[in-house]
């Protein structure tokens, strides 16, 4: 006898011209063709006289399988269907799987199809420009939880995303729940296709936006499309680039301003509430960036409008002076920002009067230096990175009456004094404030804060390290 023949075949989404001269070939040589009884009214025009059609009814696909290794081990060449690309959620796993239940021997050919995804897009645009995936909401054969997981990894990674099986008779909530998930990672503006029976008459084509989307319209013959941050919506079309490009030419002056500028948008989108001023937003995201630490926005405490303010007095040239308690603070200020902006950086740690108050008074030389600083800048703007002892002798000294800082920001960080002098700072309301709870704090944190406050108005654009 002679042997058979098995032909796995992607019939396309639906419309004849998109099934591919190959597989109208292989339906022509077939002896007999095995699918759902809905495809065959898309090969019919292929079919030879004689040609036997067998239907075994919806989700009886195991039964489909062995069907066409029986006939094809009658010496028949048999060509099962799937609608789109038979190896993507179609038959061709399952042949396989058969044949290596079976033992058989039968040759196999899984001849690839246009599978409806690859329609939809080319209907909506050119959403699949980068990289994309694909994930169907269909928990026939696959929990729900793993579904889940899958969805949130898809969103947080950027991909496309192009949603299979969308929604069932018995299935209608699952849509809602991956828009929710997308939500949370992705603007509200991102853009959505929707395609319904893509490639037949029926076919209609949405655009809209992540926001706007309503699950509502979606149903089991509709195939969805979640674009990524870089794609958009023109002229009714839902385009990807090939690349995540910059916004313009000129968005950074160099490489290490490109790489923070890339920095605060992977901070900014992990931030647990976006839901902050401007302005303190503005400062947290420098303090997360040079720290790395999250608990920034637990630990970041600011006046209201004190960035702004600051920045404000600071562009007038109203401030000055900065003075640091340490050098290593001062060193982290950004000197294109001081120099654009007319203002001097100071600090009396070793200026030999406060070395000599130091020795004298039995105090630190941070608090020696505090007290130098006030009687030649006591309206500057102060900024503790190291030593509590020294905002705590600010305090001292506007409880006096001795200084009146424009603003400050504090902090020190340690284990002894530490958030005792943050604590302290607290009650001076009229001062605007930027204060570091607890232990945390450090020179290059309180010189991060002061940079913020030099570039506010880069805050709205998201654009940092203008003087990197």
């Amino acid at each position: 006898m002679e042997r058979g023949h098995l032909i796995v075949a992607g019939i396309g989404p639906g419309s004849p011209g998109d099934i591919t001269p190959v597989v109208i070939q292989a339906i022509k040589n077939s002896n007999a063709i095995i699918g759902y009884k809905y495809y065959f009214q898309f090969i019919e025009p292929y079919l030879q006289p004689g040609t036997e059609c067998i239907d075994t009814g919806m989700k009886r696909e195991k039964a489909r399988a062995r069907q066409a290794f029986e006939l094809a081990e009658q010496g028949k060449t048999v060509c099962v269907i799937s609608s789109g690309d038979a190896g993507i959620y179609g038959m061709a796993p399952l042949v396989y799987e058969m044949k290596r239940e079976r033992g058989s021997n039968i040759d196999i050919e899984v001849l690839p199809g246009i599978s409806a995804f690859q329609k939809a897009a080319s209907l909506l645009g050119a959403p699949i420009g980068h990289d994309f995936c694909i994930i169907s909401l269909s928990d026939l054969m696959t929990p729900w939880e793993q579904i889940e997981k899958r969805i949130c990894a898809a969103a947080t990674a950027d991909f496309v995303t192009a949603i299979y099986n969308p929604k069932s008779e018995g299935r209608y909530w699952q849509l809602y729940r991956l828009k929710e998930i997308f939500l949370q990672e992705r603007s509200p503006e991102t853009p959505v296709g929707f395609v319904r029976q893509a490639g037949r008459e029926e076919q209609a084509v949405t655009v809209t936006t992540l926001k706007d989307f309503d699950p509502g319209q979606v149903d089991m013959f509709t195939v969805v499309l979640i674009g990524n941050s870089q794609s958009y919506a023109w002229e009714g079309k839902l385009i990807t680039p090939r690349g995540y490009y910059r916004e313009t030419a000129t968005e950074a002056a160099g490489v290490g301003q490109e790489i923070m500028i890339n920095s605060f948008r992977t901070i900014e989108k992990e931030l647990k509430n976006k839901n902050i001023p401007l302005d303190h937003k503005w400062a947290l995201l420098h303090a997360i960036h040079t720290t790395a630490d999250f608990e920034m926005e637990n630990v970041l405490r600011m006046d209201p409008c004190a960035v702004e303010y600051l920045h404000k007095i600071a562009s007038e040239g109203s401030l000055k002076t900065i003075i640091t308690d340490v050098t290593m603070a001062a060193s982290g200020i950004r000197k294109g920002a001081l120099q654009r902006m007319g203002i001097e950086v100071k600090c009396y740690l070793s200026d030999e009067r406060a070395v000599a108050m130091a020795k004298e008074k039995g105090i630190t030389r941070t608090q020696a230096g505090i007290r130098v600083a006030a009687e030649e800048h006591p309206d500057a703007l102060y900024v503790f990175g190291n030593a509590p002892t020294a905002l705590m002798e600010l305090c001292d000294l506007m409880r006096k009456e001795k200084v009146q800082p424009c603003g400050i920001v504090a902090a020190p960080v340690g284990f002894v004094h530490v958030c005792e002098s943050k604590h302290m700072v607290k009650p001076f309301v009229h001062i605007p404030k930027l204060i570091v709870e607890g232990r945390k704090g450090g020179s290059n944190l309180a010189a991060t804060l002061v940079n913020a406050i030099l570039t506010y108005d880069d805050a709205e654009q998201l654009k940092p390290g203008r003087d990197v």
